[in-house]
């Protein structure tokens, strides 16, 4: 017990006192006016689907939801004419 109370008096933290601090996430739709969200264009569409093939929420992405709502729509179409899969590739055993 002495060691612990030793070792915060010579400036060295013990653990605990590292706070976390979120930064803000802006919505890179209405930051950028040019990015238009189009079911053709798979690149843009791939980073806002996880590995599983899920569409991440706004949480992650820092979307507005007038775009998630977008988002959402064109990775729905661009699933039904296979440019983006609707699950991963499969389970590895």
């Amino acid at each position: 017990m002495e060691y612990n109370r030793e070792r915060s008096e010579e400036g060295q933290q013990g653990g605990g006192e590292r706070k976390y601090y979120s930064r803000p996430k802006i919505c890179a739709f209405c930051s950028d006016k040019n990015i238009v969200i189009d079911y053709k264009s798979v690149d843009l569409l791939k980073r806002y689907v996880t590995e599983e093939g899920k569409i991440r929420p706004r949480r992650q992405t820092g979307t507005c939801a007038l775009h998630q709502r977008a988002l959402a729509g064109e990775i729905k179409k661009a699933r039904h004419i296979a440019l983006l899969p609707f699950v991963s590739g499969g389970r590895e055993d």
